[in-house]
């Protein structure tokens, strides 16, 4: 076998490059389920509940897309689980055209979720191997900044077709993209079967033996630390779905912001979450994984302000920039959770990230019905608490990071 250290770095940076554009469409199609929400809502005719549930739905195909594709890819290799979750949510995003009804949505938001769920692991998995440990904060955060560009673009076209005339199912068209391309990596991305990963030992393993490798984030001596992990992921999701999968509806029926500037107002949010990930990938890199941690107390104070300081327009948009760049400390969860078990694990270790979407689920069934009694915002506002505690959950994380050294 050979080690990662030689494949050059233009090798390198070509696989992560094809897999920046996969993440692309995956953020694209993720956020589907929160930037076109009023419309959905308003084309199926569907309640508050109802247009909630989607995200419910399409989190429960993502926690068992997360478990079951991360040991696959810990089985078979991550590049090859790249593929099949490239296919897998581009024909479920292409879909959603073809739906007519709630009983249709929530068919295809649960088959749109699992493949969707497996990405993250997916992508940590392939960019741990091939970059080194003290750079991969900054790689997460470029990682994460794509899906933020992702979910700006997709905020500012919805505002662009509106003005144009087009109606916003065109949006859904770029589903086909990820179909298109996913068999290209194969060409692009090395086998991570058959090469020695970055920081890795000779005799360490570089794909799953067992047969179910998640049982070994349970063994003694770990099994608290991923219990605590994934609580801090749940809470992580859940305050952004009480916020911010709420914001577009809240923007235009709240604040009643046409909907030719709701895209706008929530797509610098993204602008500034797609800084942000750059900001504290390379804080981490250099400081300390849990340092970002600070990242939630901001997010958590700035909510508040944003949902009951009148301001204008401008802004709102400069308290959603700064948010999102505080909001993206969460960028460099990827290599701190991979680090922090054995390397054929990297992908079931990634995989933690979307088990607390068991937790955020929850968020639009239980903000939904509070929000008819208490008004929108006081209960956008519980995402505040829910950051504070992922914050103290953070803060009592192991530390994986050292000093900076050479890519």
């Amino acid at each position: 076998m050979i080690r990662a250290h030689d494949f050059s770095k233009t090798r390198r940076f070509c696989a992560l490059a094809f897999l920046l554009v996969a993440y692309f469409f995956y953020a694209w199609s993720w956020n589907t389920v929160d930037i076109l929400r009023p419309y959905i809502k308003e084309s199926l005719s569907l309640t508050d509940l109802q247009a909630g549930s989607s995200y419910t739905l399409q989190s429960i195909g993502a926690i068992v897309g997360a478990v079951v594709m991360g040991q696959i890819a810990d089985k078979i290799g991550r590049r090859n689980a790249l593929v099949i979750s490239m296919i897998g949510y581009g024909c479920g995003l292409l879909s959603a055209l073809l739906v007519s009804s709630y009983t249709g949505l929530i068919f295809q938001r649960i088959g749109l979720g699992f493949f969707m769920g497996s990405m993250f692991p997916i992508a940590v998995g392939i960019y741990s191997g091939l970059f080194a440990r003290d750079v991969r904060g900054v790689i997460a955060g470029f990682v994460l900044g794509t899906y933020n560009v992702a979910v700006a673009a997709l905020g500012f076209l919805s505002a662009a077709a509106f003005r144009a005339g087009y109606d916003w199912t065109v949006l859904l068209w770029a589903g086909a993209v990820p179909v298109t391309l996913a068999l290209f990596a194969f060409f692009v991305i090395p086998d991570d079967r058959n090469f020695i990963p970055m920081d890795g030992k000779t005799e360490d393993e570089t794909t799953a033996k067992a047969t179910l490798p998640i049982a070994e984030l349970f063994k003694p001596g770990v099994a608290r630390q991923t219990i605590l992990l994934a609580t801090m992921t749940g809470l992580n999701f859940f305050a952004y779905q009480a916020f911010t999968g709420w914001a577009s509806t809240y923007l235009k029926e709240d604040r009643a912001i046409p909907d030719t500037i709701v895209g706008d107002v929530l797509g610098w949010q993204f602008i500034g979450a797609a800084i942000g990930g750059l900001v504290w990938g390379f804080i981490s890199d250099r400081f300390g994984r849990r340092i970002a941690a600070w990242g939630f107390v901001v997010a958590a104070a700035l909510i508040p302000v944003y949902l009951f300081v009148p301001m204008p327009i401008g802004l709102l948009e400069l308290t959603g920039f700064t948010y999102g760049i505080m909001l993206s400390c969460s960028a460099i969860w990827g290599p701190w959770l991979s680090e922090l078990y054995p390397p054929h694990l990297r992908s079931t270790a990634a995989s933690i990230f979307n088990w607390g979407r068991v937790i955020s689920m929850t968020a639009p069934l239980i903000t939904a019905p509070l929000a008819e009694s208490f008004g929108r915002a006081p209960v956008m506002s519980l995402a505040s608490v829910a950051f504070l505690l992922a914050a103290v959950i953070w803060f009592r994380m192991p530390e994986t990071i050292g000093r900076k050294v050479n890519i």
